[in-house]
């Protein structure tokens, strides 16, 4: 699309939004089993989109994109209507006789930008969120996974008018395009550098953000963690969709007691789950492109592999690779890795752990491995992040009954279940006064009666 025809299409959304038709609860109820429907009618192709741009294999695409978002949708149509009531709350004295209550209400017109990692659950997740707070939406896919960006395309004009759901497609060009525009509300999930641009074109609107970004998730074991059941889960965490996971633990921060059972543990469960010659399994991935591709390779120090660590450059894909002996000044630290290379680093104390993490950037996911619940307590306070989890990795973003966002450098604002619902909401605090009676306390000529009666209410 051209700047013209953009404009146009924000146009109309507003237009149509002001006609007050989202506003309806069973308006949106109908939307969401609609896209529910026509998700599962195309389940196959968009599965095959999926495979095409990122080598997931159907039951990836399944577990990671597709069955999340249809479990959203569920979650939506069982609760929408809880959520979109009115709330009564308490009423001061002062104001008395009087009811007060806090109206939730769609924002209007929203943009959401989605990246190219897990192009549809990330495109789809906040839209359903949106879609059932009652906006109307323009959808911007990444330019990156095309083949998911066209099934996603097809799959939302085929379900919605474009004056209330319509799908930008392009890159650069469009991105700037789109955040000319005044939206209402503007959701990005990508990097840090272009979720800065989103920002600042917001700004110029004073429009609300949510900025869902990444950062160096660091994966903590403890020496009383069951080191083979970590193994287990940080392989599959760390290596699902071949690393290109904004949540992936991107780095191991092992206690040196431990750190040789952790790589010899690594090495046994890489070859269970994807066997002796990873880049042979049919089920294993792909980076996105070749630019993707060369840059993680650039991140490997073959001097430091000690599991995998081997490419193959026709099929854009890398071998699950362990790195060890790896410092914080190695290239491999010196960016979020956003691939299937795993640096271990050891320490020695805690003291040392949180010395080298206190001035980092607040990462979007923190992970822990230990049997002592002191421990948790410690580092869940400790430290800021996103989201996490304890003796596992990923699975906190699993579910509609906690929030997903980010924190200082890794995001701002959170979505998911009724999260995602008031994300896309506004409050508004409204006093209905009542007109049976007047009481005039707040009203000159004040008196001391008066005052001693404000002093029994206001304290």
């Amino acid at each position: 699309m051209d700047s013209s025809a953009i404009r146009n299409v924000v146009d109309a959304q507003k237009e149509f939004f002001q006609s007050g038709v989202t506003l309806s609860v069973s308006y949106r109820e109908e939307a969401l089993k609609k896209l529910r429907d026509n998700i599962r009618e195309e389940e196959k192709e968009i599965a095959a989109a999926i495979t095409a741009d990122l080598g997931k294999c159907e039951t990836e695409a399944f577990m990671c994109e597709i069955g999340l978002v249809l479990s959203e949708i569920s979650y939506m149509l069982k609760h929408v209507r809880q959520y979109a009531k009115d709330r009564t709350v308490g009423t001061p004295l002062t104001n008395f006789p009087a009811r007060s209550f806090v109206k939730t209400s769609p924002y209007g017109n929203v943009l959401i930008m989605s990246p190219w990692n897990y192009p549809f659950l990330l495109t789809l997740d906040p839209l359903v969120d949106a879609l059932a707070a009652g906006n109307t939406a323009v959808v911007k896919p990444s330019a990156y996974s095309p083949a998911t960006s066209a099934a996603i395309q097809k799959l939302l004009q085929k379900t919605f008018p474009s004056e209330y759901v319509a799908v930008v497609t392009g890159g650069r060009t469009e991105n700037a395009c789109l955040l000319e525009q005044k939206f209402d509300y503007i959701f990005f999930t990508g990097s840090q550098s272009v979720g800065k641009e989103v920002l600042r074109h917001a700004a110029e609107y004073l429009t609300p953000v949510t900025l869902e970004l990444g950062g160096k998730s660091p994966c903590i074991i403890d020496s009383s963690a069951k080191i083979k059941l970590a193994a287990k889960r940080i392989t599959w965490g760390k290596y699902l969709n071949c690393g290109q996971t904004c949540v992936a633990p991107d780095y191991v921060l092992c206690h040196a007691s431990v750190k040789d059972a952790f790589i010899s543990a690594m090495k046994e469960e890489i070859q269970a789950q994807y066997g002796v010659v990873p880049l042979a399994n049919r089920n294993y991935g792909k980076m996105i492109n070749l630019k993707h591709f060369e840059r993680v390779c650039g991140l490997i120090d073959h001097d430091k592999v000690v599991i995998g660590g081997h490419v193959k450059d026709d099929t854009l894909q890398i071998e699950p690779t362990v790195m060890d002996n790896v410092t914080w000044y190695d290239d491999v630290m010196g960016e979020e890795i956003f691939g299937p290379v795993l640096p271990v680093l050891t320490f020695e104390s805690y003291d040392e752990v949180y010395g080298v993490l206190k001035d980092r950037a607040k990462p979007l996911a923190f992970y822990l491995f230990t049997e002592k619940k002191s421990l948790m307590k410690e580092f869940t306070s400790r430290f800021n992040f996103g989201g996490g989890c304890l003796n596992d990795c990923i699975i906190h973003l699993a579910t509609n009954n906690m929030g997903f966002g980010g924190c200082g450098e890794s995001g701002m604002g959170a979505y998911h279940g009724k999260v995602g619902f008031d994300t896309f909401s506004t409050k508004k605090s409204i006093v209905e006064r009542k007109t049976f009676m007047d009481v005039p306390l707040r009203n000159q000529p004040y008196s001391t009666l008066k005052r001693k009666l404000l002093g029994m209410f206001l304290k």
